[in-house]
């Protein structure tokens, strides 16, 4: 059967977006897509909740010329991290966790079993780690490899035998696994609940409708699921198999990877992102997350420290080195003119959450602008940043300033 590429958007003329961007976007997106940038995508551009562009485009999966569908299932990748934090945020609302809560204090083992190799672990918190500044090596693989990823479990034993790299709070590096594990855990334990998959459900997805969003693949999805797949790598941290062995990871029936393991579609992906924007109050108007905690969390964290992880992408691209920009887990736009996923034209408090090669969402508080693109065909990560750039940059372009 035969399967044509898909560009499908309905540009809505609302106040306060000039639609001409919004075409701009459209043809962009399409364009990259023609020219194999990335195998496929859809976005939502909404202002003050409004959507103003819905898209569809390209291929879902480019094996079988699979055509990109509204509601198909993206493997998300380090966007899972931005749901693991909207229950942090949870948490710390209603008392369970404090960012001074350590590690240890809730998972005792993670000091393991040799003293003289634990130097640190037991001074790394909660802000340590939502601030990617806990010390830890940062590598894909926490504590164990691919094998072992699924078992939340088991992850926690094995970092257990990890070792602190960097004094706890002075080295600001992305962590792609460790720091969110650990958070996911420390999480579970602070609610009492038997599995994390189970709590993320009761106390992020549920309450904000996201029917089709969960930790691991369930049955009832697979059909829709959209593929990890790797475009050629230029100069990318991560090799293809890093990334596409979480086809299968992602798919166990018993996989809750606080860090990776989530599926998601963007209409999901957007009520979430809409939760965010509206302050942590959900479209049936529950107040999830405290405004206060919110809004310490969409603050610069981290000041000027640079992030070593993108510090490495920006050396490779020959660009200026980027602050790392944290807050609680969120990434903010800041200001300057280096190379980021924002774009330089949102506002400094522009705040969102990334996978590899892949996702991203943000919300601008200024403009009430907001962006939600899921994209097949995983992209090397400094191609991935310039992607985004762009793309965000054309979306800004498109808000009228209201008097």
């Amino acid at each position: 059967m035969q399967h044509t590429a898909v560009h499908e958007a309905t540009i809505t003329d609302l106040p306060g977006v000039e639609r001409r961007f919004l075409e701009v976007l459209d043809e962009t997106i399409h364009e990259d897509i023609e020219r194999g940038d990335y195998h496929g995508a859809n976005i939502i551009v909404a202002r003050h909740g409004e959507v103003a562009l819905r898209g569809s485009y390209g291929l879902a999966e480019a094996a079988t010329g699979r055509s990109t569908r509204p509601d198909d299932v993206y493997r998300i990748l380090s966007m899972s991290k931005g749901f693991t934090n909207a229950l942090v945020f949870r948490a710390l609302s209603e008392g369970k966790l404090m960012l001074s809560t350590r590690v240890v204090d809730l998972i005792p083992e993670f000091f393991g079993v040799e003293p003289f190799r634990a130097a640190r672990k037991d001074r790394i918190n909660l802000a340590h780690l939502l601030t990617h500044r806990a010390g830890m090596p940062a590598t894909p693989n926490p504590g164990v490899g691919p094998e072992g990823f699924a078992v939340l479990a088991d992850v926690i034993a094995a970092l257990g035998g990890v070792d602190v790299v960097h004094e706890p709070g002075t080295n600001l590096n992305y962590s792609a696994a460790i720091n969110h594990a650990l958070i996911g855990e420390m999480a579970r334990r602070a609610y009492g609940a038997d599995s994390f998959r189970d709590l993320m459900e009761e106390k992020v997805f549920a309450p904000i409708g996201m029917t089709d969003t969960r930790f691991g693949m369930p049955a009832r999805l697979q059909e829709r699921a959209v593929p990890l797949k790797v475009i050629e790598a230029n100069d990318s941290w991560l090799k293809p198999e890093d990334i596409e062995c979480l086809n299968d990871v992602i798919d166990r029936p018993d996989a809750e990877m606080p860090w990776v393991g989530a599926v998601s579609t963007i209409d999901d992906v957007f009520a979430f992102t809409e939760m965010l924007r509206n302050k942590g109050r959900t479209a049936d108007g529950e107040q999830l997350i405290g405004e206060s905690v919110l809004d310490f969390a969409t603050t610069n964290q981290t000041g000027e420290q640079i992030n070593d992880l993108y510090g490495m992408v920006a050396n490779a691209r020959r660009w200026d080195l980027p602050p790392g920009n944290m807050g609680l887990g969120l990434a903010l736009a800041g200001t300057g003119t280096h190379a980021r996923f924002f774009g330089p034209f949102v506002s400094p408090r522009t705040f969102g959450s990334y996978g590899a090669g892949s996702s991203l969402l943000w919300v601008d508080p200024v403009s009430d602008l907001s962006f939600c693109f899921l994209s097949s065909g995983v992209m090397d990560e400094g191609d991935n940043v310039a992607r985004f750039q762009k793309l965000s940059t054309i979306a800004a372009s498109a808000v009228v300033p209201e008097s």
